[in-house]
């Protein structure tokens, strides 16, 4: 085995230990474990603020530009599926007519 592999082996093992450690830190500790509550209440904003950065990103811009032209499929899904979402509060329903607006126009007009 050269010093390399080595090096290899004994990073993974590394890593796996701290994970394991960080990860059960919560359970060695024989008292119940309390957020603050500001901490809970962020907790609460953090799914839709990492939807929001992934996704908002991916509607409005192309190669890490802003998209410049209305013919866009995406900029009439996002419209529609947000429509959709007001009226129905449904998000298979939201995703479904989105798609259902950004397939014919990507895939026949090219958009």
């Amino acid at each position: 085995m050269n010093k390399t592999d080595l090096w290899t082996v004994v990073t993974i093992i590394g890593m796996a230990l701290v994970t394991v450690l960080t990860r059960s830190f919560f359970f060695l500790s024989s008292k119940p474990w309390t957020l603050p509550q500001w901490a809970q209440r962020g907790l609460h904003y953090a799914p839709i603020a990492a939807l929001a950065a992934v996704v908002v990103p991916e509607m409005v811009m192309t190669q890490g530009h802003l998209i410049t032209t209305w013919k866009d499929a995406r900029l009439f899904a996002v419209v529609v599926g947000v429509a959709w979402f007001y009226w129905r509060r449904d998000l298979l329903g939201t995703i479904v007519t989105g798609m259902a607006v950004y397939l014919p126009l990507h895939v026949v007009l090219g958009w």
